[in-house]
């Protein structure tokens, strides 16, 4: 069965508002991932995560940017994150092409504004180059199985990368930013049977990776396999809007390349959080394919050692937007 938000929202904005005030608010941090993952045919307006894949903030969804009755579907979109006074800002750019139902391909450019602090602010360079790619394995639903999830594998590859322990060794004459990637399969599934006017959306997955916060802490020492997931709540809002709360969360590689102990090139053993957000993703109008998302993300406080003497990165509670439009 065809799920539309149309059809499959049909609570009220009291309802919203209600939900928004319960006395447990991580139910709303739990939505952000369901933002992105209904298909673009069902949301009238793909949703573009971070690095221009299909996804939410930061990890990838099991749709692609496909869209009804197109074989080439593309959407842009332009998403900026605050990391706070020590990391810095970030602003990128996505496209994103939608290949029939089942393939997209797409290419973001990152941009970085350096921070205040004058010892760990040079550890962040600005710009790399981002290119992505996913495959749909199982349609959602196959065969008319209710239980079956979408499935899907993509890959992410960086290139140019400067930040962190990469710029320990880097050489601006020569230019020799590294490299990095992901390689990941997904399952996302909209359940209506627990509540149709609320449904429910869950997502999983696993990628191996050797980058460190997407490539924005560098690359990792090795290549690792790191799991990733959400559950999100889809509501009606005013006007025929549609609005959507929830979050995210994504295991990262422990340590940084070059600050894994006291030994290695940073001298340091630097820990790297599990990255949690939370998120909103506003669907304005049906007739438009225009998404706006917001919200905050617990990307990294302090990394070694604690108190005054503490690296603090200052960044546990930042915020991030995007916009998305599909032409």
């Amino acid at each position: 069965m065809v799920l539309r938000i149309s059809s499959i929202c049909k609570g009220s904005w009291k309802a919203v508002v209600e939900f928004c005030q319960s006395p447990y608010p991580w139910l709303m941090a739990l939505a952000g991932l369901v933002f992105g993952l209904l298909p673009a045919a069902h949301l009238h307006a793909q949703a573009l995560g971070w690095e221009g894949e299909t996804g939410v903030f930061v990890t990838p969804l099991a749709y692609t940017a496909s869209s009804e009755g197109e074989k080439i579907h593309a959407v842009v979109a332009y998403h900026y994150f605050n990391a706070g006074p020590v990391i810095g800002e970030f602003h990128e750019v996505s496209t994103e092409v939608g290949l029939g139902k089942r393939l997209e391909l797409g290419y973001t450019h990152e941009f970085h504004n350096e921070g205040g602090d004058r010892s760990l602010s040079p550890l962040w360079q600005n710009g790399f180059e981002i290119f992505n790619g996913k495959a749909i394995l199982v349609q959602e639903n196959y065969k008319k199985h209710n239980s079956i999830p979408a499935i899907s594998v993509g890959f992410i590859a960086r290139t140019g990368v400067r930040n962190v322990g990469d710029y320990l060794t880097y050489n601006n004459a020569t230019n020799n930013g590294k490299k990095n990637g992901d390689i990941y399969i997904v399952a996302s599934k909209i359940v209506t049977q627990v509540a149709k006017k609320m449904p429910l959306v869950l997502n999983a997955g696993v990628r191996g990776t050797n980058a460190e916060l997407w490539g924005m802490g560098g690359n990792a020492p090795n290549w690792q396999a790191r799991p990733f997931g959400a559950v999100a709540f889809v509501f009606t809002g005013p006007r025929r809007s549609t609005i959507i709360f929830g979050s995210e969360a994504a295991m990262q590689p422990h340590h940084p390349l070059g600050f894994t102990s006291l030994t290695d090139i940073g001298k340091l053993p630097l820990n790297i959080p599990t990255t949690l957000t939370y998120c909103a993703r506003i669907l304005p109008s049906p007739k438009h394919k225009l998404n706006i998302d917001f919200g905050v993300a617990q990307v990294a406080g302090v990394i070694y050692g604690s108190g005054s003497t503490g690296i603090n990165l200052k960044a546990r509670h930042q915020f991030g937007a995007q916009v998305t439009y599909g032409f």
